[in-house]
């Protein structure tokens, strides 16, 4: 097969691939869990509004392990629920305010609910700094909380996400040199039951502990669970090929302990899903950022999803505690609300890192942008990572390279032969194969050598897309002059052009095709080529143009070694 041929072949392909991945975000089906994945006994249907949904305070049976205490079922039907969807949060209640070097939070004393958090360090758009990306949001048309809070048995009075606290403070900063913010908040039924609920927030990171103490001076025995639920406004996403941040997943995900799992509730407004889960979580993904409860590890904990209308509500809940009288008992929870910076998340809940989801090739792209990470850590631009990433992945593949580019540099020698040989057996397509194999056997060329570079770079070159278009560090990154994002296609499109021509150089560098038209193919294949990047990440240009550039130069080096060979004077 000529190496034209397969090089038109895989291009196309790796094209045809990344089409195939936006259309598979735009309209498959929702993913299942395995046959357990299916609503609890009692489960309600439908409900009027999310925002008031408390868990039951009963016993799940079938599906709790017994060696634990099983978490309790779904979800009540909604306590004074109006019709029509969700209530707006009660903007009187009192605040906290909470402010950290990377998160700024609101809390609202109703229900101990994070209504607000804004990442300070990560501007919504580069023109305008001082705007930071919102995430929690008590905004009807685009809410999103992060409710938390604890359950009772059937009747008895616990501090839900509807229950009312008290705090010392209505404001709260990391102060200079200090690691940690504690923010606490208490509550009290009147007979016995108290508890604090702390907020406890790390300089640096954006994950946030979530402490309970329970204190039980009443007469009786108490049984309390808590739960942590995130509650979304959603609404179909506009996909568009012109956009690359509309290609990445937008809303809910399960880890269930052993895989990770999007539930797609696009084409799905009623859908639901419960399991108990060990050793997971819950997120809500959207591109380069994600709101997590990572519940902790060896506990059983209820996973559930419901969707209703333009809202979903997931929601994780733990076994029941008994508290004797006279006792106490803790409960904690980890939460992350922030960019996927992988460190971090790898840091805060099992594979959390996979929320910045590299699709298929992960085993690719993952020691890519372990690679393009550290490189970036000596060298502070990750434009230059790129760069350098490539030559060092060009430096892997140098035997491999260099046996294709003999080939091809012998086939461009004895170019004027095998257009003889297609002059002479034009009318005979048998004789015209045995003439073009005897040539091949004696230059010793194999056709097929020039084909494995290009298969090769073709998942790398996939890998790259998905890492330039997941990875949150490389948000806003700029590499040059008029570059200042390299997730985002150049302003300019000089790039693109610059790659089309080092294409086309390229092109006229390798042998021609033997086939006219395979011919003409090729040479427009640097203008199909540039017309098609030039909407891709930048910095996805920049790895296709210096991974070009690097095989210019390798070529025009074995093809003046070949051509130094063959004038050398045979003894």
């Amino acid at each position: 097969m000529p190496n034209t041929r397969v090089m038109l072949m895989v291009a196309f392909a790796a094209i045809l691939y990344l089409n195939y991945e936006a259309w598979m975000h735009d309209y498959r089906e929702p993913a299942v869990v395995g046959a357990s994945s299916q609503a609890a006994p009692g489960a309600p249907g439908a409900w009027n509004t999310l925002a008031d949904s408390v868990p039951k305070a009963e016993t799940a049976t079938a599906t709790a392990t017994a060696q634990a205490p099983a978490p309790p079922a779904g979800p009540a039907p909604p306590l004074g629920a109006s019709p029509g969807g969700a209530a707006a949060p009660d903007a009187a209640s009192p605040m906290l305010h909470v402010v950290t070097d990377v998160l700024d939070v609101f809390i609202n004393l109703k229900g101990g609910e994070i209504d607000r958090a804004d990442l300070t360090q990560y501007p919504l758009h580069k023109e305008t700094p001082n705007i930071p990306v919102r995430l929690e949001n008590s905004e009807v048309e685009s809410l999103y909380l992060l409710q938390s809070g604890l359950i009772g048995k059937t009747g008895e009075a616990a501090p839900t996400h509807l229950a009312t606290w008290t705090a010392a403070q209505m404001s709260y900063e990391l102060s200079a040199g200090a690691k940690e913010l504690r923010v606490p908040m208490t509550w009290s039924d009147g007979q016995g039951l108290t508890a604090t609920k702390t907020f406890v927030f790390t300089r640096g990171w954006y994950a946030i502990d979530l402490h309970y103490e329970v204190q039980n001076t009443g007469a009786e025995p108490r049984s309390i669970a808590s739960y942590t639920q995130i509650l979304r406004h959603w609404e179909h996403p506009s996909r568009s090929y012109f956009d690359v941040e509309t290609y990445s997943f937008k809303g809910p995900a399960v880890f269930d302990g052993t895989k990770s799992l999007d539930l797609i509730v696009e084409n799905e407004p009623h859908s639901k899903f419960t399991e108990v889960v060990t050793n997971g979580w819950l997120a809500s993904l959207q591109h380069h950022f994600v709101s997590a409860i990572v519940p902790p590890a060896n506990q059983p904990y209820r996973y559930q999803l419901r969707v209703q209308d333009r809202q979903y509500l997931e929601s994780a809940t733990g076994p029941f505690t008994q508290i004797p009288a006279g006792a106490q008992a803790q409960f904690h929870e980890k939460l992350f609300i922030g960019p996927k910076l992988q460190a971090q998340l790898a840091a805060t809940g099992p594979r959390l890192e996979r929320t910045a989801d590299y699709g298929l090739l992960t085993v690719i792209a993952q020691p890519l942008f372990a690679a393009l990470n550290w490189i970036h850590a000596l060298i502070g631009n990750w434009g230059w990572s790129i760069i350098i990433v490539t030559a060092l992945i060009k430096l892997m593949f140098y035997p491999l390279s260099q046996a294709s580019g003999r080939s091809m540099a012998k086939m461009r020698a004895v170019a004027p032969r095998m257009k003889q040989i297609q002059e002479s057996y034009k009318d005979d397509r048998e004789k015209l194969g045995r003439a073009m194999m005897d040539l091949y056997k004696r230059e010793k060329i194999n056709p097929l050598a020039g084909c494995l570079p290009m298969v090769v770079q073709i998942p790398v070159f996939i890998s790259f897309y998905w890492v330039l278009l997941e990875s949150v560090e490389m948000r806003q990154a700029p590499f040059l002059l008029w570059i200042n994002d390299l997730s985002a296609r150049d302003p300019y499109f000089v790039l693109p052009l610059l790659m089309g021509g080092a294409m086309f150089a390229q092109f006229k560098l390798n042998p021609a095709p033997p086939d006219p038209m395979q011919a003409k193919i090729m040479q427009f294949m640097p203008l199909v080529m540039t017309g098609m990047m030039a909407w891709f990440p930048s910095g996805l240009v920049l790895y296709w143009l210096t991974n070009t550039v690097l095989s210019i130069a390798q070529q025009w080096r074995v093809n003046q070694v070949v051509q130094a060979e063959a004038n050398k004077p045979r003894a």
